[in-house]
Order: C-alpha cells, then sequence, then structure tokens
C-alpha cells in the first residue's frame, strides 16, 4: 500500500517549484538565490528547515544546528511539515497582498517564526524545554515574534506583518486565526488554565491585548487597539480600551414569536 500521509504537502511542494522556477527563468540573477531557498531542496519540510537556520541563527554553525533541530523534529513529527503547508495555503487565500506562494515562503517573516514555534512547541512536548525556550528567544530576538513553546496554535494561522507579536504561555489559538503586529495575547496570573482561548476564524487586529481567563469565539473580530480582559462571544466585533461588544449576532426569534 503507498503511503499517502504526506500527499498534500508534496503536492503544494511542486507548486512551489513549479514558481520557483518560473521566477528564475524570468530573473537569473534572482534565479541564483531561488536555487538555494528553494530548488536546492528536497521537499517543504528541508526548505523550511533551512529557513529557520537562515532567519534565526545569527551564526553560519548556529544556523546549520538550528536548521537541523528543525529536521529532526519534522522527521519524529510528520504533521508538522503538514501543519506548514496549511499555513502556507492560508496566507495565499487570505493576504490581499499575495495570492501565490512564493512570496510569503521566502520573505514573510510571520511565516518562519510560526515554523520555529511548531518546532519548539513539539520540543517541548517531548521534554526538551531548554531547547524549546532557545528556539523561543531566537525568534523573538530575530524576527520580533515571541510565541511560548507551551501555547497551543492551529493550523491555517496566518501572522500579517508579524512585529511585535507577543503570545504568553499556555494560550490556545484555534484554527484559521489571523493575527495583525504588535498583539499580545497573555495570562493575568500563573495558572496555566487562566490563559486566553482564541476561537477558529478569529481576527485579532493591530496592537490589540487580550488578558486572562477569556474566550474570544469562533469568527470574532478585535478591533485595532483594543484591550480584552472579557469573553468575546462568537461572531462579535469587541473595540475600544476597555473593549465593549458591537456588530454581534442576533440571537434567533423563539419559535412562535
Amino acid at each position: 500500500m503507498v503511503d499517502r500521509s504526506n500527499v498534500p504537502s508534496r503536492s503544494l511542494w511542486q507548486s512551489i517549484l513549479r514558481e520557483a522556477r518560473s521566477s528564475a527563468a524570468a530573473d537569473p540573477v534572482f534565479g541564483r538565490a531561488l536555487s538555494a531557498a528553494v530548488l536546492d531542496h528536497p521537499d517543504l519540510g528541508h526548505m523550511i528547515a533551512h529557513q529557520i537556520g537562515v532567519r534565526l541563527g545569527r551564526r553560519d554553525a548556529e544556523g546549520t544546528r538550528l536548521a537541523r533541530i528543525a529536521r529532526d523534529a519534522q522527521h519524529a513529527a510528520p504533521v508538522l511539515v503538514e501543519a506548514a503547508a496549511d499555513d502556507l495555503r492560508a496566507i495565499a487565500a487570505r493576504d490581499p497582498a499575495s495570492s501565490s506562494l512564493l512570496p510569503p515562503l521566502l520573505n514573510y517573516k510571520g511565516y518562519v517564526a510560526l515554523q520555529a514555534y511548531r518546532v519548539s512547541h513539539w520540543l517541548w512536548t517531548n521534554d526538551r524545554p531548554d531547547l524549546a525556550l532557545l528556539l523561543q528567544a531566537e525568534s523573538s530576538a530575530s524576527l520580533q515574534v515571541s510565541i511560548h513553546p507551551s501555547a497551543l496554535l492551529g493550523t491555517a494561522v496566518f501572522l500579517d506583518h508579524a512585529t511585535g507579536i507577543v503570545i504568553g504561555a499556555y494560550a490556545d489559538v484555534g484554527d484559521d486565526v489571523t493575527i495583525l503586529q504588535n498583539v499580545t495575547v497573555g495570562r493575568q496570573d500563573a495558572l496555566p488554565g487562566r490563559a486566553p482561548r482564541i476561537g477558529r476564524g478569529a481576527l485579532i487586529s493591530s496592537g490589540a491585548t487580550i488578558l486572562g481567563d477569556v474566550t474570544v469565539g469562533d469568527f470574532a473580530k478585535i478591533g485595532a487597539d483594543a484591550l480584552v480582559t472579557r469573553d468575546v462571544p462568537a461572531g462579535c466585533t469587541a473595540v475600544g480600551t476597555p473593549a465593549r461588544l458591537t456588530n454581534c449576532p442576533q440571537a434567533p426569534a423563539p419559535a412562535g414569536a
């Protein structure tokens, strides 16, 4: 029987290769850089591990070591590569500035930071907390994105612009969430169960802060610079400091009304 567990990322990788070859043919100078960044790699996982090493490693040897750590994690947990593929598809689908795969893969630091987090989370859950925290620290220093390795992030997540993003310990972020720049999601005390929970499809706008034991419901929107310390129901928009609710879906009328 053929193992098809990695077919989605393989299919995406073929699309990336087609884009890369087309770009290289159109611009021979850029093509040399593409060769090292994309075309020299056998699959998406190797390419992402290379990006993590290049973007987080401050020296060549350190970059090589971080890339090897990422590859070891991917080998032990192939789901990391599938999550990376879902994240890339999400950017192409939701980013109005880019509908192709190559630009975010090569140039969006939020994408690299998210994949570094995924490796650090795997390390954290496999009893390697010191190395996990090292990856978090390097991502914070190099990419200005700090995601604690104990946090839970779903797939198809989009960190747009990705400067000044802090997601603290034990935060829970669902699938299909979009987070803009200068966002903080964190606890107000040290208890693991008191971190925010962000529902599927939520949008967190620039400068927003979400603190404490709160739930942001599915497809809710948090406005720019909002301060959220209370629950935001599904589909509602929270704006202001402190945040107030607006544009909430109307409850269905009672039967017979």
